[in-house]
């Protein structure tokens, strides 16, 4: 989708603090840290958000967290956790209408979020 911010820093029209990349993702630190370590792991497809998942993106997905379980680890979340993210739509909380997955850590994180 070619106004999609994500999609913008997938093609690097826009820069970002890249974590990871392959054909497939993109992971990247979040422009607003909520906690020490805390980044977004994007599919480079466009998909505006979980509620519009085909059945063909499910490996996709599970892919992507995958993923995101191991960079977690690697930036140091592997011994006292993480946690991932996604929201959906807006009253879920999602600003950017491309699905993306948050990681969070690096510190003890309460709930409910606020």
């Amino acid at each position: 989708m070619q106004d999609c911010i994500f999609c913008k820093i997938v093609r690097g029209e826009i820069p970002s603090r890249k974590v990871y990349e392959d054909e497939e993702f993109l992971a990247f630190h979040d422009l607003r840290p909520q906690a020490p370590v805390h980044f977004l792991v994007v599919p480079k497809k466009h998909i505006a958000n979980l509620m519009e998942l085909g059945p063909e993106d499910g490996a996709l997905v599970g892919r992507l967290v995958y993923k995101a379980q191991g960079l977690a680890k690697e930036l140091g979340c592997a011994e006292k956790g993480a946690r991932f993210v996604f929201n959906c739509k807006d009253d879920g909380g999602q600003t950017v209408d491309h699905v993306h997955l948050h990681v969070l850590g690096g510190r003890a994180l309460s709930w409910p979020p606020g």
